[in-house]
């Protein structure tokens, strides 16, 4: 019997660590894929590509920004209020924490910009084909 309760005491964490994993587990879409729907509405997930020239635009003169993401086939709107990284420049990669609205608008909670010229996120650099960066209105 004490067995028994090992065996049934082991699986429930067992359970419960793999449901805070899931949980926690934060899935990576190119602005493709949410233009094609593949990614959750309501949902917490990463969106990652390159910022489109001319597209950052500060509506109040607030915190509040929006500007357009792109891997060079479809792009996504992203709105995002807070302070952006230092290293935020329009024609560079970024990947964003957020969730899309009913509306199709990336509603970022976090911004996270490249370090060096040097480097790209993985899944963006996946992501991106090779295209040169598109200006916004173009």
């Amino acid at each position: 019997m004490l067995i028994g309760l090992m065996v049934i005491g082991a699986g429930l964490a067992t359970g419960f660590a793999l449901k805070s994993f899931n949980e926690n587990l934060m899935y990576f879409f190119s602005t493709t894929d949410v233009v094609e729907g593949k990614a959750p509405k309501d949902t917490l997930f990463r969106l990652g590509g390159m910022v489109i020239k001319g597209s950052v635009e500060r509506p109040n003169d607030g915190l509040m920004v929006r500007f357009k993401l792109t891997d060079f086939s479809k792009d996504v709107t992203v709105e995002y209020t807070g302070i952006l990284p230092d290293l935020f420049r329009e024609g560079q990669g970024i990947v964003a924490n957020g969730r899309l609205n009913a509306q199709g608008v990336f509603i970022a909670e976090e911004v996270l910009a490249k370090h060096d010229e040097n480097y790209m996120p993985p899944e963006v650099k996946g992501s991106l084909k090779n295209q040169p960066a598109p200006v916004a209105g173009q």
